[in-house]
């Protein structure tokens, strides 16, 4: 799933491409459209497909912005502001092009579930193998619940103190401190990949309850944390699996994890072992982290 290094290379790729271009017409998909009638809502979340498509024609995008793992974009007409907000999901991925047929992997052009036609005479392609992401059409921030309980952005000044208080608190002090590092409401877009790396490199088991991990601890758990994700943010993010950057531009940062994935331990060769936390596979070296 891509994780912030990941989703702000796609708004940086795309922000000089999109800004400022107005929205034609957009055409989803027929499985959106199955879906909504079969009552699943695939990708669309909060509109029938029909009106979807109705409520952008003529927008402008005026600003794209990151928060967390979302991107907003933030759209304009007659005077009026909008916010398209969209999750990536597991493998969601954008594409600007003049033709489907420049989209050079077939699985992505098999999965094209919304199609922006910009007046420009370009395509905004938004394709999902896994159907996992999502486009939801709001008025404002508030008008959908879950992004109004976001943590800061790690890179806010505040964000460390917000961290530390959030640990605190009994629904979080006994869960495991990957479990806790990887929840949105206490640190924003930390997820499997980059959790296991800064863990690995405080030597900190994943599953060591969080009240057993000190303040001073934390602090530093914090900065790593905030320093793996620039790097990560430096290197284009990691492309794993099944995540592009806009065009299917490929990160780098794959190359330099020293734990997530791994079999040995980069450090003392020691066979590294895993299990599942918060519903994810947790690598970690059993000499190591404590």
């Amino acid at each position: 799933m891509p994780e912030l290094p990941e989703v702000e290379g796609v708004v940086r790729d795309l922000r000089p491409i999109v800004e400022g271009k107005t929205i034609e017409y957009v055409t989803l998909s027929e499985t959106v459209y199955m879906s909504h009638e079969a009552g699943k809502q695939a990708i669309v979340k909060n509109a029938a497909p029909p009106h979807f498509e109705q409520m952008l024609q003529n927008m402008t995008i005026a600003r794209l912005e990151r928060r967390s793992k979302y991107i907003f974009f933030h759209v304009t007409k007659d005077g009026e502001s909008f916010i398209l907000v969209n999750h990536l999901g597991m493998t969601g991925a954008w594409f600007v092009v003049n033709d489907i047929l420049e989209i050079t992997e077939e699985k992505f052009r098999k999965h094209i579930h919304a199609i922006f036609t910009l007046t420009s005479g370009e395509l905004l392609v938004y394709s999902d193998i896994r159907r996992f992401g999502e486009l939801r059409f709001i008025n404002e921030i508030a008008d959908h619940a879950p992004l109004l309980k976001m943590a800061p952005e790690p890179f806010d000044e505040q964000a460390c103190d917000f961290f530390l208080a959030q640990s605190e608190k009994p629904r979080f002090a006994k869960k495991a401190i990957k479990e806790v590092i990887m929840d949105g409401q206490v640190i924003s877009g930390c997820g499997n990949i980059y959790a296991t790396e800064s863990l690995f490199k405080m030597s900190i088991h994943p599953a060591k309850p969080t009240s057993e991990v000190s303040r001073e601890r934390k602090i530093e758990l914090f900065q790593v944390i905030c320093d793996v994700l620039q790097e990560s943010i430096d290197s284009g993010g990691s492309t794993i699996s099944d995540y592009r950057s806009i065009n299917g531009g490929a990160g780098t940062m794959q190359h330099r994890l020293k734990m997530y994935g791994k079999k040995q331990c980069k450090t003392c060769e020691t066979t590294t072992e895993s299990m599942v936390i918060a519903g994810r596979t947790s690598t970690f070296c059993p000499q190591c982290q404590k």
